[in-house]
């Protein structure tokens, strides 16, 4: 599975900016209006949020996700673990509450 086959499987929602995507690392914002729908692709090809939005972050989760800006209470993570990597992709809720940041990397072992 690579970051851009999860994008692809997003390709009928709306992106507001794409911001980076490589290989590696991928970043676009989107509108809170389909935050169900971009959750739903990713819980399907990561498994369910491994920290929920409102729940406090563990010091796994924060030293996974320190390269990428960490992960804080207001924010969700998924992961999933391959025999090689692990890809993790976060929600990045704005204050306006009208967009998200999605930030994906694949981090190798």
């Amino acid at each position: 599975m690579t970051l851009r086959e999860i994008l692809e499987k997003c390709a009928s929602l709306s992106i507001y900016e794409k911001r980076d995507t490589s290989d590696e690392y991928s970043e676009v914002v989107f509108f809170n209006k389909e935050l169900i729908e971009w959750s739903k692709v990713l819980s399907e090809n990561l498994g369910p949020a491994s920290k929920p939005a409102g729940t406090k972050p563990s010091k796994d989760d924060l030293h996974l996700t320190k390269e990428y800006g960490g992960i804080f209470a207001n924010q969700t993570l998924f992961k999933k673990e391959f025999d090689n990597a692990t890809i993790i992709a976060m929600l990045w809720p704005w204050s306006d509450e009208e967009h998200t940041t999605l930030k994906m990397a694949i981090l190798r072992k």
